[in-house]
């Protein structure tokens, strides 16, 4: 059986930082919602573009909200996920200087508004040993 163990925050961030798909999660009237997205990390801020009038923008501006990305490898019994915490921030105005290469939307549409979210908690799990979590994503960033 494969061991469970906590990663550490530096751990967490290494895997956050080299990913580039994730999941937002937050709460509308229709109760919990979780969204796909491509995203990039400026310092300890999760980053995504989206659109002026969508559900990240009604919902998850000045809310909690948490943003979460994993790898599984069902055939080997191993994975991990890390989960990010804080409270969304609307920025109508991005600002100058930041490398927005990594932000091109997957998705078609207007999405000149981000969604920030900077972190008030990171944390993580990874099932599984001796294998190294970022190499396993399918997606990733190599240089930062």
């Amino acid at each position: 059986m494969p061991v469970l163990r906590e990663l550490d925050r530096d751990e967490c961030e290494r895997l956050l930082r080299r990913g580039t798909f994730g999941r937002v999660v937050l709460v509308s009237p229709r109760g919990p919602e979780i969204v796909p997205v491509n995203y990039t990390v400026v310092g300890a801020v999760v980053v995504v573009r989206t659109t002026p009038d969508g559900t990240l923008v009604r919902y998850g501006a000045d809310r909690a909200i948490a943003f979460e990305v994993d790898v599984v490898d069902d055939a080997q019994w191993q994975g991990w996920s890390v989960v990010a915490r804080g409270v969304g921030v609307l920025v109508t105005d991005p600002p100058a200087g930041l490398d927005r290469a990594w932000l091109r939307p997957w998705a078609d549409g207007d999405r000149a508004v981000e969604l920030h979210l900077p972190w008030t908690e990171l944390t993580g799990r990874q099932v599984g040993a001796a294998w190294d979590g970022a190499d396993a994503l399918w997606s990733r960033r190599t240089a930062r």
